[in-house]
C-alpha cells in the first residue's frame, strides 16, 4: 500500500500540471457512437433545479461522540434534485445515501443525471458519518441511517402535498426507491431488507461498493424487492469476492453488474481528478483508515440485529488489505457505466411505459455487457 507521503507527492505532480490538461487530458474512451449505452448515457430532456434545505427529526437523538456532546434531535442538510418541468410529473422519489467520511454532494453527477431524466432525488449529510461530522466521522451511526432515510422520505412527501413550494404534487408515493455508495450502500440494504429498520415503502434498491460482509443469506429473506450491486473487482475499501460476489446466490432475486478494473473510491463524483492516479483507492483507503481504523477493529455488528436475523458476528471487513493496489480503470469512465446502469435499474422498476421497462431490462441483462466489454453481468441464482 502507497503511504502518505507517496500519494501526497502524486497529488503535487498532479497541481502542478497546467490547469488546462489537468480538467481537459486523460479523458476516457467514448460509448459506441449511436448505441444503447451512449443513448442511455446522455442527459434527458427535462431542466435541473436544486433544492438546498434542512431537516430536523426532533424525535430521535444524535449520539455523543467524541468532544460532541450529543443532541436531542438528528439534522440533515440535504439538496433535492428534481425536473423544472411539472409536464410530466408525479415523478419517483429517489434517497441517496452517501459513503463514511463523504457528503451529500458524493454522487451530484448521477443525480442530476436521474432527475434530468425524470426523478427526484434527494441526498442529505448524514449526521455523524459525513466528513464534517461533529467528532469526528463515526461508522457506526450507519444503524440509525435507515431511519434517517424514512424520514427523507416523510419529508419530502410532505413538501410534495404542501402548498406553495418547488415540490408540491412533484412526487408518487407509489414509486419510491433507495441506492448509495459504500457505507450509504450498507444503509440501503439495511432500509431494504431489515425486519425492524426497513421502509415498506422503498419498492426497489441499489448498492453501489456496499458491504455485505456481514450477512448471512437468512437477512434477505426477511423482504424481497429488487436489489442490484454495482461493484468494481478490484475494490480496496469493501473487497468485491466478500461483499458482492455472493449477491445473485444470497438475495433472492438479486443481480450483480461487475465493473473490470473499477476502483471502490471511482464511484464518487470527486474521484474524476484522481484519474490522474494508478489507482484512487490509495487516497480513500487513507480517508478511512485515518477516521474509521480503530472504530472497524471493535465489535459493533451487534448493533445492526442478533444472528438470528442473518447477522455475523464473526465476519471481517479486510480493510484495505489489498497490496500492491491494480491499475485501476479511468474514474471518468467509470462514472459513466455507473450512470448508464443506475438509468436503467430504475427504469425498468419506474418507467411507466411498458415498452421503455422491457426495453431497460434487455439492456440490463444483455446490452450492457456486450456493449461495455469491462462489464459483467450476473442473473439472480436460479
Amino acid at each position: 500500500m502507497k503511504t502518505l507521503p507517496k500519494i501526497l507527492l502524486a497529488v503535487a505532480v498532479v497541481v502542478g500540471v497546467p490547469v488546462l490538461v489537468l480538467v481537459k487530458g486523460k479523458q476516457p474512451e467514448p460509448f459506441e457512437p449511436g448505441s444503447e449505452s451512449a443513448y442511455r448515457l446522455q442527459m434527458g430532456q427535462l431542466p435541473v433545479a436544486q433544492l438546498e434545505t434542512e431537516f430536523v427529526d426532533p424525535s430521535r437523538p444524535t449520539a455523543t461522540n467524541g468532544d460532541y456532546a450529543g443532541s436531542g434531535e438528528r439534522r440533515l442538510k440535504a439538496t433535492v434534485w428534481f425536473p423544472g418541468d411539472r409536464e410530466f410529473a408525479p415523478y419517483p422519489l429517489l434517497v441517496y445515501s452517501h459513503g463514511f467520511s463523504s457528503s451529500r454532494r458524493e454522487a451530484a453527477y448521477l443525480n442530476e443525471h436521474l432527475a434530468s431524466l425524470g426523478y427526484v432525488v434527494v441526498a442529505a449529510d448524514y449526521p455523524l458519518t459525513n466528513m464534517r461530522a461533529p467528532g469526528g466521522p463515526q461508522v457506526k451511526d450507519v444503524v440509525n441511517q435507515p431511519a434517517d432515510v424514512s424520514f427523507l422520505i416523510d419529508s419530502l412527501l410532505a413538501l410534495a402535498s404542501a402548498d406553495g413550494n418547488s415540490l408540491q404534487g412533484q412526487i408518487d408515493p407509489e414509486r419510491i426507491g433507495a441506492l448509495g455508495l459504500s457505507l450509504g450502500g450498507l444503509t440501503t440494504t439495511l432500509a431494504a431488507f431489515h425486519p425492524e429498520l426497513r421502509d415498506p415503502r422503498i419498492q426497489a434498491a441499489l448498492s453501489i461498493a456496499g458491504p455485505t460482509f456481514v450477512f448471512t443469506p437468512a437477512f434477505y429473506r426477511h423482504h424481497s424487492l429488487p436489489f442490484l450491486m454495482l461493484a468494481g473487482d478490484i475494490d480496496a475499501l469493501v473487497p468485491y469476492a466478500a461483499n458482492a460476489a455472493p449477491v445473485p446466490e444470497q438475495v433472492p432475486g438479486g443481480e450483480l453488474v461487475t465493473i473490470h478494473k473499477a476502483s471502490h473510491t471511482g464511484f464518487a463524483g470527486p474521484a474524476g481528478i484522481m484519474r490522474w492516479l494508478d489507482n484512487p483507492d490509495v487516497v480513500g483507503c487513507w480517508i478511512v483508515e485515518r477516521s474509521a481504523g480503530e472504530a472497524m477493529e471493535e465489535p459493533w455488528f451487534d448493533l445492526i440485529g442478533p444472528p438470528d436475523m442473518g447477522i455475523d458476528y464473526s465476519a471481517e471487513a479486510d480493510l484495505c488489505t489489498l497490496d500492491p493496489l491494480p491499475e485501476a480503470m479511468n474514474t471518468l469512465r467509470q462514472q459513466m457505466i455507473t450512470r448508464v446502469v443506475v438509468r436503467s435499474f430504475f427504469e425498468r422498476q419506474f418507467s411507466r411505459s411498458e415498452s421503455s421497462r422491457e426495453a431497460a431490462d434487455r439492456y440490463l441483462r444483455q446490452g450492457l455487457a456486450t456493449e461495455l466489454g469491462d462489464v459483467i453481468y450476473t442473473p439472480p441464482a436460479t
